[in-house]
């Protein structure tokens, strides 16, 4: 599982950076890397476009995993290029990024849109997977999830606009129901489509959200 980011057009990256004329910039070793929007190739291209567009770069560094703890390492052994530099441009997911936010005196800003948490169907191809939504219905379907698979976020099954089991909504995507009537059937459960599911408790995705685990 990754988050899937994708890079901001450089104008409304610089148009952020537009009072900061020193610059440190941090990428990350893992999902930004696997989507090619923050790893070393990036930021390297990066940092040559911000010196093309008359910025100095302070310095740079890719995370191994930009979300992790251990920023706070990462950062620490590079606290003297840092220093040096007006702002961080951190080109990772919005988790990421406040990450190196939470560790560092600098103002942070984004060159990434972070867009969902999803798996990498075929090479170069992501497709969502979980919206976080605070109460899982897989249990309705045993695997895929309705709500963030299906177009419209079906839980009592198919809308009826589907066609040759793809979406109507989005034709080039398959039909979550589709998919699921298949999956139900290889496990001999189709007797779980009879069953009326509970209404979804959607005041559990408001936002922010906090948990407290209880030893």
């Amino acid at each position: 599982m990754k988050t899937i980011t994708e890079q901001k057009p450089l104008a409304e990256i610089l148009e952020l950076l537009k009072d900061h004329k020193k610059i440190y910039i941090t990428g990350c070793g893992t999902c930004a890397t696997t989507c090619h929007t923050g790893g070393k190739a990036e930021v390297l291209a990066m940092k040559k476009e911000l010196e093309a567009a008359g910025k100095e770069v302070t310095g740079w560094m890719v995370i191994p995993t930009s979300c992790d703890i251990l920023t706070k390492y990462a950062i620490m052994d590079s606290i003297e290029q840092i220093n040096k530099a007006d702002a961080i441009l951190a080109m990772s997911c919005g988790l990421g990024i406040q990450t190196v936010a939470a560790f560092s005196n600098k103002p942070v800003y984004p060159a990434l849109n972070t867009l969902f948490i999803g798996w990498e169907e075929h090479p170069g191809h992501f497709i969502e997977i979980c919206s976080q939504c605070g109460d899982c219905a897989i249990g309705i379907t045993t695997g895929i999830c309705p709500v963030t698979r299906c177009a419209k976020g079906m839980l009592s099954g198919p809308c009826g606009g589907a066609k040759d089991g793809k979406c109507e909504q989005k034709p080039e995507h398959d039909c979550a129901w589709v998919l699921i009537y298949n999956r139900l059937k290889e496990l001999n459960m189709l007797d779980k489509l009879k069953e009326i599911p509970a209404p979804k408790n959607y005041s559990k995705a408001k936002i922010p959200r906090q948990v407290d685990i209880v030893q």
